[in-house]
């Protein structure tokens, strides 16, 4: 068993060099692009259905989808190390959709897509806080950079404060974002990733539910049962949480690190132009620039800061 299975790898591996490395590199960018989309998808399903409710619904479908696709990854791996660290990782990721969610109802997909990149710069700081691992000097130039950007775009034409609530809530799942971040990169070491994803992603399913019993009226059935919410939700189960999952994990193993964090974080890019074309969000110059500077930042996170972790 042990030689067919390292024939099966060295197959594998085989095969990912026959590819041409620009064919991965499109792979990428085009789970940023449906990334991207999904931020009006789901401002536009929030219509309908409640935040929380709709991340309970989109993580249990994904979780079962999963489920189905590495089960025999899963019945080999999953033990009690696995559902703790993976029952940890869903509190934490669970929570930072949630309270994005929460907040895309209250703001444009386009602003809460940039808010929500920021976390590719706190990623480093929380980093030095649990790991004692010091910020480079790229990673304080792209802090000082994502600070004067979202103040572009806070700052209303009187030059007031004009964050939302929804907003401040992004920025607040964003935090929450890196926080994940940094406990994936400690906890995957030990443990096989895609087990830890699939706990992560019931945990998080139950994180929603929570929420959603607690915060938010009863989930309207009727609701599910619309077309445009069918449609949506295959949208965000299947591909954005399932295919997109498997095409960044199969990528990054294909692409250089600092390139594949780069076209990954074309998502916040991809989701204004989403927004401008099917929201009709209006960037007025002033939140143009502010988007434009939080996405140097980034990319100077990227570049100059080390290696990023995924985001999960």
């Amino acid at each position: 068993m042990s030689a067919e299975r390292n024939i099966s790898e060295r197959g594998a591996r085989a095969g990912a060099r026959a590819v041409p490395a620009w064919a991965w590199k499109l792979l990428l960018a085009a789970c940023a692009a449906i990334w991207g989309g999904s931020f009006v998808v789901m401002k536009d399903t929030l219509d309908a259905v409640t935040p929380a409710w709709l991340m309970f619904v989109r993580f249990s479908l994904a979780s079962v989808l999963t489920a189905a696709i590495f089960w025999r990854r899963l019945r080999a791996s999953l033990d009690a190390s696995h559902l703790a660290m993976g029952a940890i990782l869903g509190l934490v990721w669970g929570a930072a959709y949630v309270v994005q969610n929460i907040g895309l109802d209250d703001t444009t997909p386009g602003r809460n897509a940039f808010l929500t990149a920021t976390y590719c710069v706190m990623t480093p700081f929380i980093n030095w806080l649990v790991a004692r691992r010091s910020p480079s000097a790229g990673n304080v130039v792209a802090a000082l950079l994502a600070i004067v950007g979202v103040g572009l775009v806070a700052l209303g034409d009187d030059l007031s404060l004009a964050m939302s609530r929804g907003d401040w809530l992004t920025l607040v799942g964003a935090l929450l974002f890196a926080v994940h971040i940094v406990l994936v990169a400690r906890f995957s070491s030990a443990h096989d990733v895609m087990t830890l994803t699939a706990v992560q992603l019931v945990v998080g399913a139950l994180v929603a539910l929570a929420t959603a019993l607690a915060l938010e009226p009863p989930l309207d059935v009727a609701a599910l049962a619309r077309p445009e919410v069918w449609g949506a939700l295959a949208y965000l189960v299947v591909l954005s949480s399932t295919v997109c999952t498997i095409g960044q994990n199969v990528g990054q193993a294909n692409v250089p690190p600092a390139q594949a964090s780069l076209l990954l974080s074309l998502e916040s890019v991809f989701a204004v132009v989403a927004s401008v074309l099917f929201y009709n969000e209006v960037v007025t110059p002033r939140i143009a620039i502010g988007f434009g500077t939080i996405f140097v930042a980034v990319v100077v996170s990227e570049l100059l800061g080390g290696r990023r972790s995924q985001k999960g």
